[in-house]
């Protein structure tokens, strides 16, 4: 397993050199425990889920030295002890662009070594070549949009007090979406942009409360992975629903998108990688 690191100590706002021949040792994990403890997660996990990476700029040469491009989708579990700092995972992607390679397949099994490692868990790895690409289809998120709503707006900062629920209302099972989720990155302090479903059976949560707690998230500064998990803390501990999931699909920077789920009940499937618009 490789050793985790603190964001400040990141590649992120650094110069970087670009190195084009393969390197493992660019993966810069970060310990997913710190952030966690801050929002109250202690001992066993309160959900599961996975974390939905695409890669859309992989690249190698082969044996011949001619240039290959793939799409990579790599999918780490939630209950891995490590999350990899974004910039450092495209480093480390790029220091393939001019490794020679036997095949894809090659490619797949140094890629599933080193982010295992690197993430301290079993990651899945899948590559979409170029004659495949015309299969991929964009989609928008099922469930009702909470944007339609009206709302005046003045915290940008995580309000969890915004939440609320009847408790003596008949319990319901809805989907919600929203397209205006934005916090910030936590080393930079640049945009991510994302759109998020919020999956529940309970008592009806407010939607007008539930939108500005979104919108709540737009000067806050942290990583995809623990905005979701905060988002799904902070619906808990306000509205107790019986069944809970929150999947964000973050837009791509650097060439990836980062797509966070968590989910306290098995829907027998795993969430949709379909691509947004926006992504």
């Amino acid at each position: 397993m490789t050793v985790p690191h603190t964001p400040d100590a990141s590649p992120l706002g650094k110069p970087a050199t670009y190195i084009a021949q393969y390197d493992p040792s660019l993966l810069f994990p970060i310990a997913r425990l710190g952030k966690r403890t801050e929002i109250g997660i202690t001992g066993t996990l309160p959900f599961f889920g996975v974390d939905i990476w695409n890669a859309y700029e992989v690249s190698w040469l082969n044996s011949r030295g001619k240039p290959q491009v793939a799409i990579a989708t790599i999918t780490a579990p939630a209950d891995s002890p490590n999350i990899i700092e974004s910039k450092s995972f495209k480093l480390y992607l790029n220091s393939f662009n001019q490794t020679k390679l036997a095949s894809p397949e090659a490619l797949l099994e140094l890629l599933r070594t080193d982010l295992s490692a690197a993430f301290g868990g079993p990651v899945q790895v899948v590559l979409t070549g170029a004659d495949a690409f015309v299969n991929m289809q964009l989609e928008e998120p099922e469930g009702l949009l909470l944007d339609r709503l009206d709302i005046e707006v003045s915290d940008y900062q995580p309000m969890p007090s915004l939440l609320s629920t009847d408790r003596n209302a008949v319990p319901v099972e809805e989907t919600l979406v929203s397209h205006l989720l934005k916090s910030n990155c936590l080393v930079t302090g640049q945009p991510d942009w994302g759109s998020v479903q919020i999956h529940y059976v309970g008592t009806p949560i407010n939607q007008e409360g539930l939108l500005k707690y979104l919108i709540s998230f737009r000067d806050h500064n942290e990583f995809h992975e623990q905005c979701v998990e905060r988002i799904f803390m902070d619906i808990m501990q306000r509205c107790a629903p019986q069944k809970l999931a929150v999947y964000a699909r973050y837009t791509r920077r650097g060439g990836l998108d980062i797509n966070p789920w968590r989910s306290n009940f098995s829907t027998g499937k795993p969430p949709s990688n379909a691509r947004l618009a926006r992504q």
